[in-house]
Formats: C-alpha cells, sequence, structure tokens
C-alpha cells in the first residue's frame, strides 16, 4: 500500500529540481526481517512489582478500605505504583470531577533501592514511603499521591550531602507532595506544574522550566538553578548566602518572604519532619523567627505580575448596574 506519492509542479521553478527518488524508494528489509508488526512484543507486564501491590491492596480496590503493607524494592522495578493507581482510577471512577480517595488509603513501606520512575503518576490516596532511596524520575508525573525517601536507620551516611534519589525528579508533576531527607540530582521538579515538594539540596537545573507547585530546597543548589521557571515558588534554605550567583535570574526575581508565602513554607517544613524526621526541619522549626530569615523566595516575573493583576481584579467592587 502507498501511502505517499509525489505530485510534480512543473511551472515551478524551484519544485522543477526536487528529487524524492530517495524518499519515495521502497525499503528493503534485512534478511529475517519484515516491514510489519509480525510479532508480539513482551513488555513483561505480567512480571511488574505491581501485581502483588494489586493483591495486597484489594480491600481498596474493592472496598475504598484503608491499608498498609510493605514491600521489599530493587532497581529493575520500574514505575512502582503506576499500574496500581491506574487501576484504583479505573474501579473507583476517579477524577477530577468525579472525586478522590482519602489521604494514605493506600500506604505502602518500600525498602530497597528502587528503580527508575519510582511512583510515577501514582495519584491521590497513594502514599509511597521508601526506605533506601531511588533512581532517576522518581515521581515522575505525579498525580495528587505522596512520596516519601528516608535512608535507612542503620545508614551512616549524612543525608544532606549525599544523593538520595536521581535525576529529573518530579519530572512533569501535576499536584502531590514529596518529602526527600536527601539530595536529589540534577533537574529537580523540571516541568513541575504542581506538586509540592521538600529536598535538602539539589544538583544543577533545579526547578526548570517548572510551571507550578511549591519547591523548598533545604541545601545547596547546583548551577542554573530555575532556568526557564515560568510559575509556581521555590524556597531556597541559603544561610551562607551562596544560592545568587548559581540561580538564572532570566525569568525569576530573588525575593524576601511574603507573609502569604510564610504559612505554607511551614506547613512543608512540619510535614517533611513529621514524615522524614529531618534535623534540619526540626532546626529550623525550633528557631522559627530567625531561620525563616536565610530563606530566598524565588518568584517568576510573569507569575509575580499575573498574580498581582488577580489580585487587583478581586480588590476592585464590581459595578452595580440597573
Amino acid at each position: 500500500m502507498i501511502f505517499l506519492e509525489y505530485d510534480p509542479n512543473p511551472n515551478h521553478w524551484k519544485a522543477q529540481k526536487v528529487d524524492l527518488s530517495a524518499v519515495l524508494a521502497k525499503a528493503q528489509p534485512w534478511e529475517g526481517t519484515t516491514l510489519y508488526c509480525s510479532k508480539t512484543q513482551d513488555h513483561g507486564i505480567e512480571k511488574a512489582l505491581d501485581n502483588i501491590l494489586l493483591e495486597k491492596a484489594k480491600p481498596a480496590l474493592e472496598r475504598k478500605e484503608p491499608v498498609r503493607f510493605s514491600i521489599s524494592v530493587r532497581n529493575v522495578h520500574r514505575t512502582v505504583g503506576t499500574i496500581l493507581s491506574s487501576e484504583l482510577t479505573r474501579r473507583h471512577h476517579l477524577g477530577m470531577y468525579t472525586g478522590h480517595l482519602p489521604e494514605d488509603t493506600v500506604w505502602i513501606d518500600c525498602y530497597g533501592v528502587a528503580g527508575q520512575s519510582f511512583g510515577a503518576f501514582i495519584i491521590q490516596g497513594v502514599t509511597l514511603n521508601l526506605i533506601g532511596e531511588a533512581n532517576d524520575y522518581i515521581g515522575k508525573g505525579l498525580s495528587g499521591g505522596k512520596i516519601i525517601v528516608t535512608p535507612p536507620p542503620e545508614s551512616t551516611i549524612i543525608p544532606e550531602e549525599n544523593i538520595i534519589v536521581g535525576n529529573v525528579a518530579l519530572y512533569g508533576a501535576t499536584s502531590g507532595e514529596v518529602y526527600f531527607r536527601g539530595v536529589a540530582g540534577e533537574r529537580f521538579c523540571v516541568r513541575n506544574s504542581g506538586a509540592w515538594a521538600v529536598v535538602e539540596g539539589v544538583g544543577d537545573h533545579g526547578c526548570e522550566y517548572m510551571t507550578g507547585g511549591r519547591a523548598v530546597i533545604l541545601g545547596k543548589t547546583g548551577r542554573n538553578f530555575s532556568a526557564g521557571m515560568t510559575g509556581g515558588i521555590a524556597f531556597v534554605y541559603d544561610p551562607d548566602n551562596e544560592f545568587e550567583v548559581k540561580c538564572n535570574l532570566q525569568t525569576v526575581e530573588l525575593k524576601p518572604l511574603h507573609e502569604k508565602s510564610i504559612p505554607e513554607l511551614r506547613y512543608l517544613l512540619e510535614r517533611h519532619f513529621k514524615y522524614t524526621k529531618s534535623p534540619i526541619a526540626h532546626k529550623i522549626l525550633a528557631n522559627w523567627d530567625k531561620e525563616i530569615e536565610h530563606f530566598i523566595r524565588v518568584m517568576p516575573k510573569d507569575y509575580a505580575r499575573a498574580l498581582k493583576e488577580m489580585n487587583k481584579q478581586q480588590e476592585t467592587p464590581l459595578l452595580k448596574t440597573g
């Protein structure tokens, strides 16, 4: 079957010289291969760890009853929690207009080293509590779920000086919360559009192309922070005044905390301490009035302008007619 054919235009001086023979030539397959789908692909879905999660989460799947259990994870286990979230959504008809599960309906304690895309697309009501560490793309497309990562109790590392989750965490996340007791790799919160996150340091290009949500960085950052960031707000703890030179200021401004930002920051720090027992969060909360002076608010210029216009419209009384 031919899908492309050449329609010549001999009257146009450019078209006269167009030679499409190489594009329209019939491809010759290698020996033993075909040019069509001749065999079924094996994606290994039946071996996915989520099949065990589905079994253990039956009370939530069948009756929306809260359930908590533990599992071991390895770096070969990818997208842990994604199939479970899909099945919960399908069975209970969950969505923006049809309702969500209560927080922590399914709480899973995970032990070990998680593979790529741990917690990808997990929904509200699903909590993954990882005691260990995770590879790249943790929380990709996060859709309301909650992810906690802490080192094992027997670990001798200093979390705020060591990477605990890989690169591109929260890529394209839309909602949900994450709390990482340790440092994230490069491109943390890239294209995040709604998730709220706390981490204790990030690599290069943090909050790149971020369009929404909140990010709290309780440690050092790499270079080029906030490149292309047009929405959301980042709060960076900077007691040593090192952050400004690492920030890309093309689309953002560095400001002190706003009165409306302080409750958001405290909420996230209290949750971070609750879930990870972070000494850094504890220190800041214990000396709140003094420590909040060390936070820098990274504010996208266009986002600030939009918020200002919104507030102005809300303050303007409606004109009475009639």
